[in-house]
């Protein structure tokens, strides 16, 4: 395949445990087979895709939260800090400035609008990123320390870091966070397109259209893959034929399927069904991807 510039495929959903790491691992397989891809685990607090992959590590470096350091020599007790802050990680308490670094999103306003830079921001290690190789597939995750809350800047270094590793591989399938949060709409803000996996049961279908509404406010493309076919009812159905939405493929519920993935093995070599559903997904994007190359 040709190749000008990394299309981006972002699988999400609205709730924790539908299968976006099933689909995502099994996608970039099938894929591999045939030419180079990047998969991208963006689920920073708890990766595993690589449970499905014995590949070789190639690259580690730690990641980093940039949070104030407050110089007491030079501040002024102006007040400005505590005031620009949106997330009340800076308190002004009589003469001191008391800075929380878990409740710091790196915006940098306190920072930048200090009349005299007494809140320089400085490094803090929060994790790790690695990236492994496993014939044509590349795979790459950051994972934050134990007891870190910050996922976005995780997020956001490890987009930078296979963008400017891997600018010429065709596609990068991102294994994003569940739910409609900042790592959420981080993870998937860049994606060229986005995958929506949820599972036919009331719950599934009421986390599915806040992920809908999500990527309505972030102006995405996106489809919609049903887990877990076969039980529940038929409301993600008739709610996405009622609002046009591409249904791209329904993958049975199966016991056997359930025991394949606790065992951390791959599931389209050994279920026809689900091998031609991947074909189908990846057939559609690549129908995306050459049409926005028009």
């Amino acid at each position: 395949m040709t190749n000008q510039q990394t299309f981006k495929i972002a699988i999400a959903s609205g709730k924790g445990g539908t299968g976006k790491t099933t689909l995502s691992t099994n996608l970039a397989a099938l894929i591999a087979e045939r030419e180079e891809v990047v998969l991208v685990d963006l689920d920073v607090e708890e990766p595993n895709s690589g449970l499905f992959f014995n590949g070789t590590l190639v690259h580690e470096e730690d990641n980093h939260n940039m949070t104030p350091n407050w110089d007491e020599s030079l501040c002024t007790l102006c007040g400005l800090c505590q005031e620009v802050c949106n997330f009340n990680a800076i308190i002004q308490l009589g003469t001191s400035i008391l800075v929380y670094p878990k409740l710091c999103h790196s915006c940098y306003a306190c920072s930048e609008l200090c009349p005299v830079n007494a809140l320089p921001m400085e490094p803090t290690q929060i994790g790790k990123l690695r990236d492994y190789k496993l014939g044509k597939l590349h795979y790459v995750e950051s994972r934050l320390n134990i007891g870190e809350e910050q996922a976005v800047s995780s997020i956001a270094k490890t987009k930078k870091y296979v963008a400017e590793k891997y600018p010429n591989v065709s596609l990068a399938i991102f294994d994003s966070p569940p739910g409609t949060s900042c790592p959420v709409m981080e993870a998937t803000k860049d994606a060229d397109y986005v995958i929506l996996v949820t599972e036919p049961t009331p719950f599934g279908f009421h986390d599915l259209k806040l992920a809908i509404e999500t990527m309505h406010e972030l102006k995405k493309s996106f489809g919609v893959v049903i887990n877990r076919y076969g039980i529940g009812n038929d409301e993600v159905i008739n709610y996405c034929k009622a609002e046009g939405i591409d249904i791209l493929a329904k993958i049975p519920n199966s016991r056997q399927i359930a025991e394949l993935y606790s065992e951390g093995h791959l599931i389209y070599p050994s279920f026809p069904e689900v091998k031609t559903a991947l074909s189908n997904i990846l057939e559609h994007c690549l129908s995306i991807k050459e049409g926005e190359r028009i």
